[in-house]
């Protein structure tokens, strides 16, 4: 019993080391088989003749290294292989119904591996162009990959196998041997959806009933229900078309769950990559392109760029877009101005030709193809306007000019040049530069466009010109552009001729301004200088004749004939015509032209002082008091120039010497007055003789006010300001003034009223009166020309004798007054006549008629006197008349004088 129990334990014992031993064993690692993805490749295509380029698709290659490019060939020289596995037509062919070849490889060991390939011409599928390729696995299961396996089911579409990874237990890590390759699907695949992709396999899925789901982007996430799995069997679906433009590639991840145990496998990544298809055509970012060029523009110009853009996958043929121009309008001067180039899109110039005068636009249309230009296509317009280049010289209008213009004249406007340009208006290739290039050494004129029109150039006079020195000018005009020719051009030119116009010009003073100096104590008739001016019309031989023109001072004359100036007046420095010691004179010189022409000179004379002014004292009255005065200062003076004035000396004469004392002050210019003596107040002149250093001396008299005062202040006690008069007299006289005016206005009031008072009587019968007459109409000789002819009338229209009827006779007719004023006297003569004769004139000449003087008077009329010796009218009454008539009676009425005899 005890030898069976130890048997059994050491049974046990063995059985445990051993599962112990076979649990710690790890699981066999999968190799890696390098190889092609699947035993022969297919490649369908819709085009029977392949063009150059075409792709077919890619070549799945693994050499089981992280290499991503292999060398690849193709034993068919039609086509070629890429480094990356892209599948291409090498040269032209034509697929008749189908060709085979293989592809070969090589893995990292140098050994060869082949794979067969076989290329489809399906015709026409679904609209669009396709290359589909179909990947065969034979009968080489796990060949490559061993996640790679082929349906059993001979009716399911050919689709790659994927294998959930496997993991180590206890680690639950993937192995890094196992990478899952992304799906590849085709866009714009047409069906019939749903479209099976993939097939997902679980290694539980013999042993346990095992369901499979997808979650992520493009299944459980938007965009929602894109990819399907059915549950059973893991195969993955497409709902629908894919868009490779919207999204290249979707990543989610597949989950395997065995059914009552949970998560039979660690969820996978799959990456399905949508294969590009061309269904894009090149578009431009305008619809319509706008540029300019310069007519003058070389070949090979750069004018616009146009830019297409294909949304299709980049860096491959069905976005390799090229550029092309298919229309050009106008077709002239050719059909091959422009080209584009195909890569970049920019458009130059690639002839000459351009001539914006004859086809100033031009319209492009571009069109931008993919596949290299073979494929889908975009067309543009492309309007270039022809902008102007400075390819017309301007012309004058007339190769030659002739003008004429007065001489002497600065801007005097000689003639206009006119021309034309066949470029733009108003542009600088159109606007006109004038250029004088001969003919003008002297710059004598100037040439010059106008703000209003570039083409016309005026042509003016710079300097005045001189018909003495040149009577013609011949000049040579030149004209350009604003901007530089594009081409060479020739330089139009044109002659002018220009006409000098003699005038009659002024005599010209040599010097302009002539500068003497005289003394100023020239005496009169002397010479100061001759003064004389050329004509410079030397073609005229004119006579030159001088005047005076200014002589403010009228110091001056001068011949006529020779210009000589002479003294007319003695001259004096010290005059206010006189400005820092000189006179001016302006001299006329005039020729005896019709018209004649003046010219002037100055004359300057600079006058030498003499010692011709004695000194003088400024002030003329002055004030002290009569006791301890202080001396008065003053000031002299002396119109001559500094030589002929300080030091001055002083003395005193007459009865100033006794009471008065004057001396010099320190710098001789001034003199100290003060009294020797007292006096009483009062006024006192004071002589005073005043000498200059020359000795000329003059006495000077200065009114000096003694006042009743002591020391320097004076304070005159007493007396007005006005020469000391005392105020009461002034007043005084003020007041009798005063009085004297209002007693004759009270006597003229006394008069005014009494003549109120006395009444004009009505005209009595027995009125006897005379009328005085008075002639105050005395001619004002021949310095009085405005005569008042009217007074002649006054009289005869307006007053009539009141004591005489008026006889109504027709009235003789009078004479106008003549305009001349020399007939005046015959005027005067004629109405004189026509008065006497006027029978309804009255029969006196005065204008004035002593009326009634009123009634009441003691005198009576005068008509009674007679001055005739005859002694029977009796005079006595006269005495009787009042004092007035007093001197009358004592003539007529005899008197004392008469009783005396």
């Amino acid at each position: 019993m005890g030898s069976q129990f130890g048997a059994r334990l050491a049974v046990w014992g063995i059985l445990i080391v051993v599962f112990q031993a076979s649990a710690l064993v790890p699981t066999e690692k999968p190799t890696c088989v390098a190889g092609f993805q699947s035993d022969m490749l297919i490649y369908q295509v819709v085009r029977k003749h392949l063009r150059t380029g075409t792709r077919l698709g890619k070549v799945g290659f693994s050499d089981c290294t992280d290499r991503r490019a292999f060398p690849l060939h193709s034993d068919d020289s039609h086509f070629t292989v890429q480094a990356d596995g892209m599948l291409k037509v090498k040269r032209p062919t034509d697929i008749h119904r189908h060709r085979e070849f293989t592809i070969h490889s090589w893995d990292s060991q140098g050994h060869r591996i082949s794979v067969p390939v076989r290329v489809v011409h399906h015709g026409h599928r679904h609209g669009k162009h396709h290359h589909t390729v179909e990947r065969h696995h034979g009968e080489r299961k796990h060949h490559n990959h061993p996640h790679h396996h082929t349906t059993e089911n001979p009716t399911d579409q050919q689709v790659p196998v994927l294998h959930f990874p496997k993991s180590v237990d206890g680690l639950r890590r993937r192995k890094r041997d196992w990478v899952i390759p992304p799906l590849s699907v085709s866009e714009n695949d047409r069906g019939p959806y749903p479209l099976k992709v993939a097939q997902i396999r679980s290694v539980e899925d013999k042993k346990k009933t095992i369901f499979y789901s997808i979650t992520g982007p493009g299944a459980s996430e938007a965009p929602f229900g894109l990819f399907t799995m059915d549950r059973l069997t893991g195969n993955l679906y497409i709902t629908q078309p894919l868009d490779r433009e919207m999204q290249a590639a979707y990543r989610f991840q597949a989950h395997a769950v065995a059914d009552g145990s949970g998560t039979a496998e660690a969820p996978m990544d799959i990456i399905v990559v949508v294969n590009d298809q061309n269904d894009n055509k090149p578009f431009f970012a305008q619809n319509t392109y706008l540029g300019e060029v310069a007519e003058a523009s070389p070949i090979g110009f750069e004018v616009i760029q146009v830019v297409a853009t294909d949304l299709d996958a980049p860096n491959n043929d069905n976005s390799d877009v090229r550029y092309r121009i298919l229309s050009q309008d106008p077709t002239l001067p050719s059909d091959h101005l422009f080209v584009v180039n195909p890569i970049t899109g920019v458009i130059r110039v690639d002839a000459g030709g351009l001539d914006r005068e004859k086809y100033p636009k031009y319209t492009l249309v571009v069109q931008a193809a993919d596949m290299k230009g073979e494929g889908s296509a975009g067309n543009t317009k492309v309007i270039l306007t022809v902008t102007d280049s400075n390819d017309n010289a301007p012309v004058f209008t007339q190769p030659s000019y002739e003008a004429s213009v007065e001489e002497n004249k600065i801007d005097a406007h000689v003639i206009t040049l006119s021309v034309t340009d066949g470029d733009e208006p108003f542009s600088p290739a159109w606007n006109a530069r004038f250029t004088i290039v001969g003919g003008d050494p002297g710059g004598l004129f100037t040439v010059k466009t106008t703000e209003s029109n570039k083409q016309q150039g005026i042509i003016s006079t710079a300097k005045p010109l001189d018909f003495e020195r040149s009577t013609t000018h011949t000049l040579l005009v030149a004209v350009e552009n604003e901007v530089i020719f594009a081409t060479p051009l020739p330089t139009a030119t044109a002659t002018v001729v220009v006409t000098v116009l003699d005038v009659n010009e002024a005599p010209i003073f040599n010097p302009i301004e002539k500068k003497v100096s005289k003394r100023e104590d020239l005496v009169v008739g002397s010479d100061v200088v001759q003064y004389t001016a050329s004509d410079p019309d030397t073609a005229r031989k004119q006579k030159v004749t001088y005047k005076i023109i200014r002589d403010l001072a009228g110091w001056f004359n001068v011949t006529k004939d020779t210009g000589l100036i002479k003294v007319k007046s003695l001259m004096d420095r010290e005059s206010s015509f006189v400005k820092d010691d000189t006179y001016t004179v302006l001299i006329g010189a005039y020729d005896n032209d019709d018209v004649p022409a003046t010219g002037t000179g100055t004359l300057i004379i600079q006058l030498e002082d003499v010692n011709d002014n004695a000194p003088a004292i400024e002030e003329r009255a002055i004030k002290l008091c009569h006791k301890d005065s202080a001396p008065r200062l003053l000031s002299v003076t002396d119109k001559d120039g500094p030589g002929f004035a300080a030091p001055y000396s002083v003395s005193l004469h007459g009865l100033s010497k006794t009471n008065w004392t004057a001396r010099m002050n320190e710098f001789k210019t001034g003199i100290l007055l003060n009294l020797a003596t007292v006096l009483d107040s009062g006024d006192y002149t004071v002589v005073l003789r005043v000498a200059d250093n020359q000795g000329l001396e003059q006495d000077s008299t200065v009114l000096a006010t003694v006042c009743d005062c002591t020391g320097e202040e004076v304070i005159c006690k007493g007396r007005g300001v006005a020469g000391g008069t005392d105020l009461p007299v002034i007043l005084g006289i003020l007041g009798g003034i005063l009085l004297l005016l209002m007693l004759v206005l009270l006597l003229l009031l006394f008069a005014r009223r009494r003549r109120g008072e006395q009444k004009v009587p009505l005209l009595q019968d027995d009125d006897i009166r005379d009328n005085v007459y008075y002639y105050d109409e005395e001619g004002g000789g021949e310095d009085d020309q405005d005569y008042d002819l009217g007074v002649l009338h006054r009289g005869l229209d307006e007053v009539f004798r009141n004591d005489v009827v008026p006889n109504f006779m027709p009235a003789p007719q009078y004479r106008p007054r003549p305009a001349n004023p020399e007939e005046i006297g015959n005027f005067i003569d004629d109405n004189l006549k026509a008065a006497d004769n006027d029978p309804t004139a009255p029969p006196y000449d005065s204008l004035l008629v002593f009326d009634y003087e009123g009634g009441g008077s003691d005198a009576g009329s005068l008509s009674s006197l007679n001055s005739s010796s005859s002694g029977d009218q009796d005079y006595n009454c006269l005495n009787e008349w009042g004092p007035r008539f007093k001197k009358l009676a004592d003539m007529y009425g005899g008197g004392e004088d008469d009783d005396m005899l």
